[in-house]
């Protein structure tokens, strides 16, 4: 079964937020293995210093061999449909996890950037750490869902 690890920075906190993002882990559970790995740096005299920190924190949290995508507002914008495609297409090409680095509110660290096979963006807005992780299972669930021809996924009129 392909798997998905989604790692991240940022506050770990039981939240209206953690809930959502497991009601969305348990549907994606049903199609593909799923993973959340939060990471937490050692607190740093300054912004630039926490950001590197995260980053080699993110870094390191990666599975061995998996094809890691960063999200940033920079980064590549896909449609849902294209969303779907690409990990279809990764499904077919590469037998090891696909993972996803999301940063804190510094965002993420020009080596995280630079490491990742692909930038990935969530669309041009600024999102909070907790957002960018429901949406992003919120789109994965819906790729698997399209790919297994499932009803959750409608076109636009």
């Amino acid at each position: 079964m392909r798997e998905f690890v989604v790692v991240w920075a940022g506050r770990h906190q039981r939240s209206n937020w953690e809930e959502i993002c497991a009601s969305y882990r348990k549907r994606i559970a049903r199609l593909a293995t799923v993973r959340d790995v939060p990471v937490r740096a050692r607190a740093a005299a300054d912004d630039p210093q926490r950001m590197k920190a995260e980053g080699a924190a993110l870094l390191a949290a990666l599975p061995p061999s998996a094809w890691a995508f960063a999200l940033d507002p920079r980064g590549e914008t896909l449609s849902s449909e294209q969303f779907a495609a690409r990990l279809s297409r990764l499904k077919e090409e590469w037998p090891h996890p696909v993972a996803f680095l999301i940063g804190s509110d510094l965002g993420l660290d020009r080596a995280v950037l630079d490491g990742a096979r692909g930038v990935l963006s969530l669309g041009p807005l600024t999102l909070s750490h907790e957002l960018a992780r429901v949406v992003l299972y919120e789109q994965l669930f819906r790729a698997l869902s399209i790919e297994a021809g499932m009803s959750y996924h409608r076109e636009p009129l």
